[in-house]
């Protein structure tokens, strides 16, 4: 450590520890759901079209308001905004599960959307701040296991826990987690994270990003039902790029703005965004075929299909750790495709052969290399940012994440509708070939956009 380094923060690991449990209750809660859908469908006495939403209202929120959340952080310093949007996502997991009706459910998980969204790039933000150098990449390599497992170990839980106590307990088990993680971070959140002071919040920009994003994320998920070509498809996607041009020219004229657009033009930042849409995209359309062809196809029920998760998930957590280690040495650009082309070959399998064994198998290889592209797409993203910036970052990285959970499941659910709806296992082949596709293609592409390139001076220093 350089002379001008400040000491270490000797409680930094125990930081990231209570700042991933927080993160991991945010992730668990897209996938956690999905395998009790039928259940609250039938204590609700809840349509098909409003169930969709039951997901996708916590999806839009979550996405949507990524980057107000990261610039808030930025703006008024990471601990509050940290503390704030746990409360918030607490309570609503509550009023969640005490919902008797598909009004209050729905509007539950939209609350549960808004408080992930303030929450989660704040905590991604102290995390790239607590840590520098070797410790950095390690610590991202835990930030993302925790995210890539979330997915999986919500599948499992959801199955574990509609089965037992009922469906109320996937909102319920983020009470007492939630009221544990909120007191250990306030004793343990420095208070000298830094806010940017004369700064506002851009409040117009705020709200063009936001509804943008929204639409895009909507018109992604509606794609599957109402069709890619649709007039209500296309013109959702229209309307968010208007949305989106106005938040640029917004940009360029306020005088507090919420983001430096010229961010996204480093190729640092570029390429990073590129590899966590792949890859999360990649990831929820692997579970999402998964799930259906387990429950739907072989008819196992949740608990079960909830236990073959299992593996899964300490794939992506090997996959994780071991990217984290290895990008010391051997760089992101090389992580980054590695862990795609192994996530080509484990998609592959299930295109190849049936049987709950190729498709378990298929998925684990498949997410140990989904957890490694996550590595590398933090680390990369990162690598040029400097701390002033890490909250915003960090909304930027995030968004993208929901972009491409919304993109994996609304290409996936297309493809493969014959099969959702019926007994054919063909569609499932084809959405697994075009995994296994996307992700060679994915891989190679990485090999000519990701930088070899260090990370910046400015972040080779701790900062607390």
């Amino acid at each position: 450590m350089s002379a001008e380094e400040p000491a270490a923060d000797p409680r930094r690991w125990r930081l990231l520890g209570w700042l991933g449990a927080a993160q991991f209750m945010l992730i668990l809660d897209v996938t956690v759901v999905a395998i009790a859908l039928p259940n609250i469908g039938a204590d609700l006495g809840l349509a098909r079209d409003t169930l969709t939403w039951v997901v996708s209202a916590y999806t839009v929120m979550f996405g949507g308001l990524m980057l107000l959340g990261g610039r808030a952080a930025d703006l008024f310093g990471a601990r509050r905004v940290v503390l704030t949007g746990l409360t918030v996502f607490t309570a609503a997991s509550l009023a969640t599960g005490l919902a008797s009706n598909a009004e209050l459910l729905i509007g539950g998980r939209v609350a549960q959307g808004i408080g992930a969204a303030i929450l989660s790039p704040a905590a991604l933000s102290v995390v790239t701040r607590a840590f520098a150098g070797e410790e950095r990449n390690k610590a991202l390599g835990i930030w993302s296991a925790l995210g890539g497992a979330g997915s999986a170990v919500g599948v499992l839980l959801g199955g574990v826990l509609t089965a037992g106590p009922g469906w109320q307990w996937i909102f319920y088990i983020n009470v007492p987690l939630g009221v544990a993680v909120l007191i250990a971070l306030s004793r343990m959140l420095p208070t000298g994270l830094p806010a940017q002071t004369g700064a506002r919040l851009d409040v117009p920009g705020a709200l063009l990003v936001t509804a943008g994003t929204g639409a895009a994320i909507y018109a992604l998920i509606n794609a599957g039902d109402r069709g890619w070509l649709s007039a209500a498809t296309l013109g959702t996607l229209a309307g968010a790029a208007v949305l989106y041009a106005a938040f640029a020219f917004v940009q360029r004229v306020v005088s507090s703005p919420l983001m430096d657009l010229r961010i996204l033009a480093r190729r640092p930042v570029a390429s990073g965004t590129f590899l966590i849409l792949v890859a999360t995209a990649l990831m929820i359309a692997v579970f999402f075929l998964g799930s259906f062809y387990l429950q739907h196809l072989l008819g196992y029920g949740a608990l079960r299909t909830g236990l073959l998760f299992l593996p899964v998930a300490l794939a992506t957590t090997v996959g994780a750790h071991s990217a984290g280690q290895a990008i010391a040495r051997t760089g992101a650009r090389t992580v980054a495709a590695a862990g795609l082309a192994v996530a080509a070959l484990g998609t592959a399998a299930p295109a190849l052969w049936t049987g709950s064994v190729a498709v378990v198998l298929g998925m684990s290889v498949a997410a140990a290399g989904i957890g490694a592209a996550f590595v590398a797409a933090s680390t990369t993203t990162f690598s040029q940012v400097g701390h002033h910036e890490a909250g915003l970052a960090s909304g930027i990285l995030s968004t993208f994440h929901e972009f491409g959970a919304a993109f994996g499941v609304a290409v996936v659910s297309s493809i493969a509708a014959a099969s959702i709806a019926g007994t054919t296992g063909t569609g499932f082949t084809r959405g697994f070939t075009f995994a296994a596709i996307t992700a060679a293609a994915s891989a190679v592409l990485a090999l000519l956009v990701v930088p070899t390139a260090g990370p910046a001076a400015d972040l080779a220093q701790h900062a607390h």
